[in-house]
């Protein structure tokens, strides 16, 4: 199992550098030290291998909300703590750089991809309705709604950043979009000025 894991970020790591057509079997085999035999065994085809790190990318969401959750933030903070470890990825995981780009490429792809954006959309919605619930998003607040805008803005800051800067201001450029939305969503503290 070690052996695939070790071919699927060796291609992750190419996949992203280079795209998905100039990437090849040979280059994967090169990049991890072993025959394109090797490979094959493991992946059937580039197809396979490039689905295969899409999938792998969407693997480690519920993973990574297991641990944020373990911190015991509330739904509203949870949603800004997934953000920020997706920032973290983009900037650190080759898996995330490649699996976005493949997404990307879709269209050269002559494979099925899961369809982006509707899983993280699905589950920052789910915790912004658990917000709501617990009075922690301001009042005309839809948290549908929020959730569509939150994913366009941060997927919108990463791939601007991506390709005007190759990611090297994305940290920032989350925490503008995060230090300007999040405050509009959330709940004024009730006080006695407040009602």
């Amino acid at each position: 199992m070690r052996t695939r894991a070790e071919i699927l970020r060796c291609a992750a790591r190419l996949f992203a550098e280079r795209g998905y057509q100039q990437t090849g079997i040979k280059d994967v085999a090169e990049q991890v030290g072993m025959t394109k035999g090797a490979v094959y065994f493991h992946f059937p085809n580039k197809q396979a291998l490039a689905v295969a790190v899409v999938e792998a990318l969407y693997a480690t969401w519920p993973r990574t909300l297991e641990a944020v959750r373990a911190k015991g933030l509330s739904p509203l903070d949870t949603v800004i703590e997934m953000f920020n470890e997706a920032t973290s990825a983009f900037l650190n995981d080759p898996i995330m750089q490649a699996g976005t780009r493949l997404q990307n490429e879709r269209d050269v792809i002559d494979v099925e991809l899961p369809l982006p954006y509707v899983d993280w959309t699905t589950l920052i919605s789910s915790l912004l309705r658990e917000a709501a619930a617990q009075g922690q998003l301001a009042e005309d607040v839809d948290p549908e709604v929020a959730a569509r805008v939150a994913v366009a803005a941060f997927f919108g800051a990463q791939h601007i950043s991506n390709n005007l800067y190759d990611r090297a201001d994305f940290a920032e450029r989350w925490r503008e979009v995060r230090d300007l939305l999040f405050p509009a969503l959330r709940a004024k503290p009730r006080g006695p000025g407040n009602g």
